[in-house]
């Protein structure tokens, strides 16, 4: 029994001074949420974001019918480096949702969801809940 009582010890021992460092991790290092059919979602420090196997054409489609399905209005668009790099922002309610994403491969993108309440302030849930919904249309 004493062997017993001293292999516990030593687990909590160990598991005590290992969950301080793990919370420490930066965002994407900390955590990886769902899969979807691209892969996992990791939490950034101001959102989520996950590699997909879309083109960019594609994931502009699914990120339009998105915020339409959500209620989410659109605000602004943009296109850079001949459309390799998007950005669509909009807004629902108190929410600022931006949605970037760039090309990766000629068949992936890598996607990235913020949801920004105030200047401080991040609702990494919604942000979730809005890259989901991309996934799923892809």
């Amino acid at each position: 029994m004493r062997n017993v009582t001293k292999g516990l010890a030593a687990w909590v021992i160990a598991w005590s001074l290992l969950i301080p460092v793990v919370a420490t991790l930066p965002g994407c290092a900390a955590a990886a949420v769902g899969a979807g059919a691209g892969g996992a979602l990791y939490f950034t420090s101001r959102g989520v974001e996950s590699i997909v196997d879309a083109t960019v054409g594609d994931v502009a489609q699914a990120v339009r019918e998105t915020f339409s399905d959500m209620g989410i209005s659109i605000e602004d668009t943009k296109t850079e480096e001949g459309g390799n790099k998007r950005e669509i922002t909009g807004k629902k309610g108190n929410l600022d949702v931006s949605v970037h994403w760039e090309r990766q491969t000629s068949s992936t993108s890598k996607v990235e969801v913020a949801a920004r309440k105030n200047m401080a302030e991040w609702d990494k849930d919604y942000a979730k809940d809005v890259l989901s919904r991309i996934v799923k249309k892809l």
